[in-house]
């Protein structure tokens, strides 16, 4: 969706016309309990012409399939034998198993809690989208730089929306 009526919320190179109650009617749209159930929701700037026209610079398409299909493998053999095929079909009682943080985690996911007022079905997407970033970064545990980048994911969620 787009950040506001205009789509130019939060744009660097073009001026938002909408008026802060225009933003939080516009954004108040979708329901708290149905972004609740959206794993992953993250702001995507317009790409620049320059961007558009030049070379890619960083993993080639081989690279990143190779990353996710071993991310994939290591869920299969994590999740053998239990009919569940991947981090998001992990129901709540699972999460706190295959979901493990160390304490430095703990801490930042408590604050992140805190600060964005997150609900316990958002908690549980968190955890389990760092499982994700864990997997294909080729880690066996989570640890705090993946449930930092996982709670980025959750933009829709920050208070600057409300």
């Amino acid at each position: 969706m787009n950040p506001c009526p205009c789509g130019y919320f939060n744009d660097p190179t073009r001026d938002c016309r909408c008026t802060p109650t225009q933003i939080q009617r516009y954004v108040s749209k979708i329901s708290g309990p149905l972004l609740d159930r959206i794993d992953i929701h993250i702001d995507v700037p317009a790409v620049r012409y320059k961007e558009l026209r030049g070379a890619a610079a960083g993993e080639s398409s081989s690279e990143i399939c190779a990353r996710v299909v071993a991310a994939r493998q290591r869920q299969l053999n994590r999740f053998c034998g239990k009919k569940i095929y991947g981090n998001a079909q992990l129901p709540p009682r699972l999460v706190r198993k295959y979901c493990t943080i160390d304490a430095e985690s703990e801490k930042l996911l408590e604050d992140a809690i805190g600060r964005l007022g997150l609900s316990a079905r958002a908690h549980d997407r968190i955890l389990k989208v760092a499982r994700t970033i864990a997997d294909l970064g080729g880690s066996e545990c989570i640890t705090a730089k993946h449930l930092a980048e996982a709670i980025q994911y959750r933009t829709l969620d920050r208070t600057y929306w409300v």
